[in-house]
């Protein structure tokens, strides 16, 4: 089986590139290994654990090398929430999911080769199920980097690293001024780091 494995990633370095040509538009399939976080707040911490993220997109390309790129993507979790409050710690353990819809783009840095390394971003909203029931939407925005691959058919495979962060107002801090105490959001911030496989279909 290993030996298959390799003749295939041959085979797909080998292939002649099939450019991405302007106004394509293409139907990416998503998936990745998710590290575990662990999120600080004023009175607690979640512990988000590992597992597998997974969704569906389109990236649309105005311009042969930059996409725009609209996606949804899902991370089922284990989550343990630990809150201090008078003079007590309070524990909730469970199942939860993080459910992400990103609006971004990806710029590619074509010089000629089949393995095309690439850039992007994104901004959007995080829909976070809780152990008890329950969702929250918050704020999220993504980095992400890695290496698509292209061949003559109209699949192309990428290798990819990502961070996906997630900001949730989480009480106040107040800082004294020169009129007085002032008080200052905060938020309890989560991140996703993952690395995984894009499988994209040119419907083009």
């Amino acid at each position: 089986m290993k030996k298959y494995s390799l003749l295939l990633f041959a085979f797909l370095l080998s292939a002649g590139m099939m450019a991405q040509d302007r106004g394509s538009v293409i139907l990416n399939a998503y998936g990745s290994y998710v590290f575990s976080d662990k999120v600080d707040f004023d009175y607690g911490h979640i512990k988000v654990g590992d597992g597998f993220m997974y969704g569906a997109g389109f990236e649309f390309f105005p311009q042969k090398s930059s996409s725009i790129e609209l996606k949804y993507l899902r991370f089922d979790t284990s989550m343990e929430a630990n809150v201090f409050q008078y003079n007590s710690n309070k524990r909730v353990d469970g199942n939860g999911a993080f459910n992400f819809i990103l609006i971004g783009g990806n710029h590619y840095f074509d010089t000629g080769n089949n393995a095309v390394p690439y850039l992007g971003g994104g901004l959007g909203m995080a829909i976070t199920e809780g152990p008890n029931g329950g969702s929250d939407t918050n704020f999220a925005w993504e980095l992400k980097g890695g290496v698509k691959i292209k061949t003559h058919s109209k699949v192309t495979v990428s290798l990819q690293a990502s961070v996906i962060s997630t900001w949730a107002a989480a009480g106040t801090d107040t800082y004294w001024g020169y009129y007085g105490p002032i008080a200052v959001q905060d938020y309890a911030v989560s991140y996703q780091f993952g690395l995984g496989t894009i499988i994209g279909f040119d419907l083009k």
